[in-house]
């Protein structure tokens, strides 16, 4: 029964053994007591020895725990005896055969249980033999007595039919067919049946009774009965059933309108299209007739004028549909629109009369309520084309002043017409053929959908958003297409004010036309009929206003760039390897700002759109700070002062860029894309700066520190310190890009001076400009952190060339792809702009597009792919 102490016992064993063993743990016990899974023996035997003086005890400690041992053993075997006992087969063989006498004792007292309710059941069978007599005859004196009275009731019937007396026969009838309804399933008792033949019989007849009275009433004879007679046969009637009730109000409906079908004959004048004013004035003065005379006598229940209504509803709708169908292409808008009117006035006034909706009457009166119900304008919808077709025109008409040969004609007529009128009003805004265009839109959208909300009014959007299209195309963007006579010549460089102008109607007259296209779409949908709605969109024409507006943004990027011109031509021309001292901003520079400022002065109280100013401004500096670069590259060498003179010129233009938009407009991302692009430049401009430690206002801190680091090694080695100045502020490995660097500073004569061998920056020959670039490759080996890329990579070293290599010549050289943003053009979409964006600048304080370093393997280095390429154009020749 030995259990080594280091096996862990099942938890449910140590619970019953613990139940058994009566051991609950707790302060006061001995923790010996306890078995669990966590009994933790070094903290049983600190709790006996706490001390070195407890050990003393060992001998006491060691006697007790034996003794409990002794004492468990003892009770482990009293334990097993008990067992022993318990498991006895004799004592589990008398525990069977108690169960089993146990079980005969139930089964004994079942039968018995059986036999007491059969003798209960005996008992009581005449009782129960008695309840249901006494049940059958209740239940066949009041058949009985029900049969009485339906008898009595059915004689008294057919005396009052007998006598005509529709009051009592309302009331007997009544009677009589509530208490048959409980013999309906003793039909087949002879008796009953024979009762149950006559009261259909009875019914018949007074069905045949009450209509022949109606047929009389209708005459109006001398002896035709009296209302009050009908209006008592009609409560009869009502109890026959609503089948008898239709039948005498669509009789009654019919003989009205068989005059109607007899005056209006689709062969007769009367009948036909143009006639349908005396249709409905017949039907009116019909109804009147029918409320003052005859119609009295009815119910109000039957509704009858609402019979009358549809009954005419449904044979003018079908006149109609023949009379358009047979009309075909003689059928004028003027005779469909004034039909059309007259009959959906009619319908109005038919359904404020009744108080309800047409709909609901022609539902109400219709013979088979599973047939859809439809009105008289529902003829109408199939040649609503001739409508559609009409507002067509219409359009067309409106438009043709502003399109054809001369498209500008619709701008000048709008400043023309704003200063005859009134020459103190303010110059229009938008195109005032735009407001008329929109709201004739409005004007008609109304008159159509009171008229139709089916396919006409989804038809006519259609049309709508056609001249939308043709407006945007044919008049906005035509009209910013210069004339040939108007054409400014290339040396011109001043901007035209009728060219901004017109640029900015046009901005706003999209942006208007967008929004209220917007606005057009909503109204529609929200009248149409369910099953076009998801069908209503013109985002598409919308789409078309804004690429109408670009096109204009670009007209007003083309003036801006007249405008600075001059000024970019003197930074081209100017000669910086002659310039000797670094003084304030270059006069150029005072031009450029000066034409920025009266460029943004002119557009920005034009446009009412802000966030086209925003558009305008952002390209707008991204195009003259491309275009400063061009100059630039095309100004080259470019010496140490001549260097540091850029510097200063670029802070300059940089500072009015920030401030060109104004306040309103200036945006936290408008002043980093500019800071980030002419970082670029002062990177570039300081590493052709010759390395010297000098403090200037423009050079922040740290390219204080990159100077000096590179003045040293320029004392050792000016070639060194170039490269080394290149690596630091461009950061990249590129061959290439260096090329571009070092071209930038080198000094070229024109051919017929090719005796005199070109010189570098450094007074080298050209064949130390070629050790210039195998240093740069053997320093750029032993350094693979730099990247193989950087802003410099798109830098075109030769403007003048990708200029020729442009869709369309702005007189200053630089491409404008015009007819490719207008709509429909057929140039490139993109046009300046996708030779205008630098690559993703990194943020680094060098300048250098360098991408994050551990996200992707640097690219191999192939420094010498197309050397003899880029040697050749780095020691190409150009006239200074």
């Amino acid at each position: 029964m030995y259990r080594p102490t280091t096996e862990e016992l099942p938890h449910e064993l140590i619970v019953s053994i613990q139940r058994v063993l009566e051991l609950h743990p707790g302060p006061e016990l001995d923790p010996l007591d306890s078995l669990s899974g966590d009994f933790n023996s070094v903290e049983v035997l600190n709790g006996y020895f706490p001390d070195e003086a407890s050990l003393g005890q060992l001998d006491d400690v060691q006697a007790q725990i034996a003794q409990d041992e002794r004492d468990l053993q003892d009770e482990l075997n009293a334990l097993h005896e008990e067992l022993r006992q318990q498991q006895d087969p004799n004592k589990m063989q008398i525990i069977q055969e108690m169960i089993s006498d146990l079980l005969g004792q139930m089964s004994l007292i079942r039968e018995k249980a059986t036999e007491s309710e059969a003798i209960v059941r005996n008992i009581t069978q005449d009782i129960q033999v008695l309840d249901l007599a006494k049940k059958n005859l209740i239940l066949s004196m009041t058949t009985l007595k029900r049969l009485q009275m339906l008898v009595n009731s059915l004689s008294q019937l057919e005396d009052f039919v007998k006598e005509r007396r529709y009051a009592d026969i309302t009331q007997s009838l009544a009677a009589v067919k509530q208490i048959s309804a409980s013999f309906k399933p003793y039909t087949s008792v002879p008796r009953i049946a024979q009762l149950w033949k006559r009261i259909q019989e009875i019914q018949g007849e007074i069905r045949t009774m009450i209509e022949a009275d109606f047929d009389s009433y209708y005459l109006q004879q001398p002896s035709s009965p009296k209302p009050a007679t009908i209006t008592a046969a009609s409560a009869a009637a009502d109890v026959l059933g609503a089948d008898v009730r239709v039948a005498l109000t669509s009789r009654y409906t019919a003989l009205l309108l068989a005059e109607y079908r007899r005056i209006f004959r689709l062969t007769d004048e009367a009948g036909q299209l143009d006639n349908i004013s005396r249709r409905l004035a017949w039907f009116r003065r019909v109804l009147s007739t029918h409320e003052g005379g005859l119609g009295r006598a009815f119910l109000p229940e039957w509704q009858v004028g609402w019979w009358l209504v549809g009954g005419f509803v449904d044979v003018t709708r079908g006149d109609m549909a023949a009379l358009l169908s047979r009309s075909g292409k003689d059928l004028t808008v003027t005779v469909l629109l004034d039909c059309l009117q007259q009959t959906k006035d009619f319908e109005l006034s038919m359904a404020k009369k009744f108080g309800t909706s047409l709909q609901e009457i022609l539902q109400a009166t219709s013979p088979t309520p599973s047939r859809p119900t439809q009105s008289i304008s529902s003829s109408f919808d199939p040649h609503m084309g001739v409508y559609v077709e009409a507002q067509d025109k219409t359009i067309a008409d409106m438009l043709a002043p502003h399109r054809g040969t001369k498209p500008r004609a619709s701008l000048d007529t709008a400043h023309s017409r704003a200063v005859s009128e009134d020459n103190d009003a303010p110059p229009p805004t938008v195109l005032p053929s735009s407001t008329e265009l929109f709201y004739f839109y409005g004007q008609t959208l109304d008159g159509c959908s009171m008229l139709s909300t089916g396919k006409p009014l989804f038809d006519l959007l259609e049309v709508f958003k056609k001249w939308l299209r043709v407006y945007a195309e044919e008049v906005m963007a035509s009209s910013m297409k210069r004339p040939a006579y108007a054409s400014r010549r290339s040396m011109e460089t001043k901007i035209d004010l009728n060219e901004v102008k017109n640029a900015c109607l046009i901005i706003n007259t999209a942006d208007y036309c967008q929004t209220t296209a917007q606005e057009l779409e909503e109204k529609v949908r929200g009248r149409v009929a369910e099953e076009f709605k998801e069908k209503i969109s013109v985002q598409a024409e919308c789409d078309l206003f804004i690429s109408v507006a670009s096109a204009a943004i670009v007209i007003l990027l083309r003036e801006l760039e007249n405008a600075c011109e001059s000024a970019l031509t003197v930074l081209s021309r100017t000669s910086w390897t002659t310039h000797n001292q670094v003084s304030g901003p270059s006069p150029f520079v005072g031009d450029l700002v000066r034409a920025l400022e009266s460029v943004a002065e002119t557009v920005r109280p034009l446009v009412e759109g802000k966030k086209y100013l925003r558009n305008f401004f952002d390209k707008a500096a991204s195009l003259l700070l491309a275009r400063f670069t061009n100059a630039l590259v095309r100004s080259r060498p470019l010496k140490e002062n001549g260097a540091e003179q850029l510097l200063i010129d670029l802070s300059e233009l940089k500072a009015c860029l920030l401030k060109l938009p104004g306040e309103g407009l200036a945006t936290s991302g408008y002043s980093r894309s500019i800071t980030k692009s002419t970082q670029r430049l002062e990177a570039l401009l300081k590493v052709i700066v010759t390395p010297q430690v000098r403090t200037c206002a423009y050079a922040p801190s740290i390219y204080q520190m990159i100077a000096f680091v590179a003045h040293r090694h320029a004392h050792q080695d000016p070639a060194e310190g170039f490269i080394l100045n290149y690596t630091l502020l461009i950061g990249d490995a590129s061959f290439s890009n260096f090329q571009k660097a070092s071209a930038s500073r080198l000094t070229t004569t024109s051919p017929s001076d090719s005796a005199h061998p070109p010189h570098s920056s450094f007074g080298t020959q050209r064949a130390e400009q070629n050790d210039l670039l195998d240093l740069f490759v053997t320093l750029t080996s032993t350094k693979p952190e730099l990247e193989q890329t950087s802003f410099l990579t798109s830098l075109d070293m030769d403007p003048s060339l990708a200029a020729q290599a442009g869709n369309l010549a702005s007189p200053n050289g630089s491409r404008i792809n015009l007819p490719g943003l207008l709509p429909g053009g057929g140039g490139q979409g993109e046009g300046i702009f996708a030779a205008l964006t630098s690559p993703p600048h990194s943020g680094t304080p060098t300048g250098a597009d360098t991408p994050p370093r551990g996200e992707t393997p640097a690219p191999k280095r192939e420094v010498f792919s197309d050397f003899r390429r880029f040697v050749s154009f780095g020691l190409r020749r150009e006239t200074t």
